[in-house]
């Protein structure tokens, strides 16, 4: 058995809940980290029970200094090291930017970048002093997509972790950004999103996603795409217009006033309540990213026909 230590935040659902099982299977000590106290006890307690690791849990609101700062301590431990860190927690938004309450958008940038960098920063100094350590920050597709605050944050997420990789390689510490698609987790209802024609396989399992996941971080890879699928939808994203995906993002976003009647986003803040980390997925973006492909390959296969027509109608230039 294994005597490393994971902690992972977000851990009680969704992806956080898959990382806890299999590192668990793997003979992994858990420090599990979420808001609900009642939830998290349960957790640690199956765990425990079920794969006879040792489990302890941090009853932390990741949006604040001070539960920051108790996940801090704990990665800072040098009698009782941690060896893998697991920035999972995370929330959506379902408004536009205007139609949002600035406090909601200053928390979920808090959580997705603030919070990510402060607990990697303290992940990494304690990792480089033993010259051994992995840390995986959960990004999405979205961050390959200029469609809001969410899409933002997760693009810096994935920009941070690949600058960090870089930095850390050569002492030991290998740092990957999961950069997952639309995932069966309770993110998307909790983060009250609805998810109009997605198409089955856009959807991935949990499981399928982590295990990748750690298989490329304990493979020194900088970055983690699970899925054929989404591989190829996001090396055509990077040389995509922006315009483009706006354009299809916008056409899949409007709100029911405005004469759209699909429903694509629900209106309001996360539900009181709602846990931070129960999973990742790309929401709206990720969707939206799929048509936008088609229709760019579309535009792009009558481009040589114009030209082509063009070129016939011009007189000769000699």
């Amino acid at each position: 058995m294994s005597n490393h230590t994971a902690v992972i935040t977000g851990s009680t659902a969704g992806l956080g809940a898959a990382f806890a099982r299999q590192l668990a299977a793997q003979g992994s000590d858990l420090v599990l980290v979420a808001r609900d106290g009642q939830r998290l006890r349960m957790q640690a307690e199956s765990m425990a029970s079920q794969y006879g690791v040792k489990t302890s849990v941090i009853v932390a609101d990741l949006v604040t200094d001070d539960g920051v700062a108790a996940v801090q301590e704990r990665l800072a431990d040098r009698t009782n090291p941690v060896h893998l860190l697991v920035n999972n927690a995370g929330h959506g938004l379902a408004t536009d930017f205007i139609d949002s309450d600035l406090d909601d958008e200053r928390k979920l940038l808090r959580l997705h970048v603030q919070t990510t960098m402060e607990l990697s920063h303290t992940a990494a100094r304690a990792m480089t002093r033993r010259r051994s350590g992995r840390i995986i920050n959960v990004a999405s597709v979205a961050g390959y997509t200029p469609t809001g605050t969410y899409s933002a944050a997760k693009s810096w997420v994935l920009n941070f972790s690949k600058g960090l990789h870089s930095q850390l390689r050569s002492s030991g510490v290998t740092v990957t950004a999961l950069v997952p698609g639309l995932i069966r987790t309770e993110f998307h209802q909790r983060s009250g999103i609805r998810i109009t024609s997605a198409k089955r396989w856009m959807w991935l399992d949990a499981d399928d996603v982590v295990r990748q996941a750690l298989t490329a971080n304990a493979q020194g890879a900088s970055t983690c795409v699970p899925a054929r699928s989404y591989q190829i939808l996001t090396a055509g994203l990077r040389f995509m217009p922006d315009s483009m995906v706006q354009w299809a993002v916008d056409k899949r976003t409007e709100s029911p006033d405005r004469g759209d009647d699909t429903g694509a986003q629900l209106k309001g803040s996360p539900p009181a309540g709602a846990e931070y980390g129960t999973g990742d997925g790309t929401a709206e973006p990720t969707t939206d990213a799929i048509n936008t492909v088609d229709a760019y390959m579309s535009a792009r296969a009558k481009i040589p026909a114009r030209s082509s027509a063009k070129r016939k109608s011009q007189p000769p230039t000699e």
